[in-house]
């Protein structure tokens, strides 16, 4: 069976059923209708009482399913039913290893192996390299037996690890440095090795240190002197209180029960005022309130990651994105993506811009008509968002003022240590996991994510919650981090199998209805950002924006990551970023050139993009427009945050 125009895999119903699941034989015997994205009416009554859950639409229609012939993959002429077995098996085996694939690992492993063996001046390298960190860590040794205060550290800078006072005595010093030591020394037996798989190459030293950071002597009680220290003070209350956390956290994540929020959505975070005008099975669009006598005439509509909550642009009142740009004249709309489940398996890449970022262009072009739209994306928002740009270009729909790309990649050849979990084999069995639940769960998706800074969101947490005994202060961003969501089945395969793997969109060879769309055709101004510390959207990667652009681009890098970096309200300390603007019709400035180039600013980068936004809108103001357009088809059905933001 062949794939369909983006090159995604058929969806696939459950192991040895022969049909889609879900799908029943009407009383009637005639086929229902689809009506999967029809627009919804107003959610039915929920309670108001403080803290209590906001009940989601129960009457949501499912999309409608492929033919059982479409179920699974003809395989040399094998039976539904048995290449149905082998997925099940796939997909139990999955659950076991988190997703990861074996083969994958084994196979990055072998080919490093393989290649190290036929390098003999390599391995005389990293015997000499072992030798000389052997008679460096003695002297290290020798000097901290004396009983004088030895740093451990291969440089200047020292690793926050072993950074704290307790480190520098003996013997802690030295079991730190000799770790330090074999970690330099991993670091360049896993690098270097010529004739390697150009994937293995970036795989096998991530891996390397995954596993180093494990065994790492700061996670042990006994070799940590800051735990020992904790531990004698408070004669081991730390170790228990710390055995209650690692009970609590184990006991919900068995439950499937999520962390608990010290931040309260509508109440604490979320709280711009606002009605949701717009409700169909993927999204609610949400119209805020103005609160200045007249605004901006183009409206402002974002468009969120689905991966979590679109509040990350809606925190607390005084680090609200949403919010700030309300208070400075501009109407704003934003998507609040539904968190799908098994029913959604179905749903296609494709839907979240035909149904989500066309339906809501079209609902703000009724609710504010005549005028053009300022359209900005984050991260996966952008990305669906510059899809839609680009198919609206090729097609001749010129309803965009500008476009606007927050830590959005649109070029996925170089698109960080996400990529380590990419290849055909990996794909296969996250693929087979997603089949058998119908979607990517939440967990599963963290993991990801925390392993690609694994000393920071996954060790020092377990040394500070379980060993330390401490439970820091949940911040209205932390509490974003922990409310997450599910990714559709075939969804989350047609993207990573077309963008990260394929790359398909940089290379004009993505498809839309059949035909080609290319970036190149944008013609309205873009504004794209970039976090320095981002490991999720590299910031190189992000500026392959200007590589198709046939239009002005301003690109703006700012210090953070790829949350704290966006969310950078005024008066945030210790922000600063760089921005510059290539004119429509310049010359191509590589990444590292630019950075060398464009000016240093202090402060936050929203004020800038504010003006930005001003000077490509119209110089007179208008009065706001009314809520919703209850003549169109679009009339205020609640309260902001809406509904969808509550569903688990």
């Amino acid at each position: 069976m062949g794939k369909d125009l983006n090159g995604a895999r058929p969806a696939a119903g459950k192991a040895g059923s022969g049909k889609a699941p879900g799908r029943a034989k009407p009383a009637n015997g005639k086929k229902p209708p689809r009506a999967a994205f029809a627009p919804r009416g107003p959610a039915p009554a929920r309670s108001t009482a403080a803290g209590s859950p906001k009940a989601a639409p129960t009457d949501r229609p499912l999309p409608s399913l492929p033919s059982s012939a479409d179920l699974l993959p003809e395989v040399d002429g094998m039976p539904h039913s048995l290449a149905a077995f082998d997925r099940a098996v796939r997909a139990r085996l999955a659950h076991l290893t988190a997703g990861v694939s074996p083969y994958a690992v084994a196979s990055a492993w072998t080919d490093w192996g393989f290649h190290l063996a036929q390098a003999p001046g390599k391995q005389i390298s990293l015997g000499l390299r072992a030798a000389d960190g052997a008679q460096k860590l003695g002297l290290f040794a020798w000097q901290a037996a004396s009983g004088a205060a030895v740093q451990p550290g291969l440089s200047d800078d020292p690793d926050p690890r072993f950074d704290g006072a307790a480190w520098s005595y003996w013997p802690f010093n030295v079991t730190a440095q000799a770790f330090l030591q074999a970690e330099d020394w991993w670091r360049h037996a896993t690098t270097g090795v010529r004739g390697m798989n150009r994937h293995h190459q970036r795989a096998v030293p991530f891996l390397a240190r995954q596993r180093l950071d494990a065994v790492a002597p700061s996670n042990w009680p006994w070799l940590n002197p800051e735990v020992l220290a904790r531990t004698e003070q408070e004669h081991g209350a730390n170790l228990t209180r710390g055995w209650q956390y690692f009970a609590e956290d184990l006991h919900r994540k068995l439950a499937g029960e999520p962390e608990p929020m010290a931040f309260k959505v509508g109440e604490d975070i979320a709280v711009t005022p606002g009605e949701v005008v717009y409700r169909n099975h993927l999204f609610e669009l949400i119209q805020y309130a103005p609160v200045t006598k007249t605004v901006r005439r183009e409206p402002v509509l974002v468009v969120p990651a689905w991966i979590q909550k679109y509040y990350i642009l809606d925190l607390s009142p005084e680090n609200s994105l949403v919010r700030y740009l309300v208070g400075q004249g501009h109407t704003v709309f934003i998507l609040s993506w539904r968190n799908p489940g098994s029913e959604d398996r179905d749903v296609r890449f494709d839907d979240y811009r035909r149904h989500g970022v066309m339906a809501a262009l079209d609902a703000v072009s009724a609710i504010v008509p005549d005028t053009k739209i300022h359209a900005a994306g984050y991260c996966l928002g952008g990305t669906i968002l510059s899809i839609a740009a680009a198919t609206m270009a090729r097609d001749g729909d010129e309803r965009l003022a500008s476009l606007t790309l927050l830590a959005a990649q649109t070029d996925f050849a170089e698109a960080g240590e996400l990529m380590l979990f990419m290849d055909e084999s990996e794909l296969a069995y996250l693929e087979d996991l997603m089949w058998d639940q119908g979607y990517l769960d939440t967990g599963q998706m963290a993991g990801a994510f925390q392993l690609l800074r694994s000393n920071d969101l996954i060790w020092s947490q377990m040394v500070r919650h379980y060993l330390m005994g401490e439970r820091e202060a949940q911040n209205d961003l932390m509490a974003w981090n922990a409310d997450r969501t599910r990714m559709p089945y075939r969804m989350h395969v047609e993207y990573l199998t077309a963008l990260f793997l394929e790359n398909r969109l940089s290379a004009g060879r993505y498809a839309v209805d059949g035909r080609a769309i290319a970036l190149s055709d944008i013609r309205c101004p873009i504004f794209a950002v970039g976090t320095v510390k981002d490991h999720v959207a590299p910031w190189r990667s992000v500026y392959k924006i200007n590589l198709p652009a046939d239009t002005e681009v301003t690109f703006v890098l700012t210090s953070g990551g790829h949350n704290a970096g966006i969310v950078s309200e005024p008066g945030h300390p210790h922000r600063h970023f760089q921005m510059m603007t290539r004119a429509e019709g310049d010359m191509y400035v590589d990444p590292d050139t630019w950075a060398e180039q464009a000016p240093d600013y202090e402060g936050s980068w929203w004020p800038e993009w504010q003006k930005w936004l001003a000077a490509r809108s119209a110089r007179t103001r208008v009065n706001p427009p009314e809520m919703g357009a209850p003549e169109m088809g679009y009339p205020p059905l609640e309260e902001a945050p809406g509904s969808y933001v509550f569903e688990k």
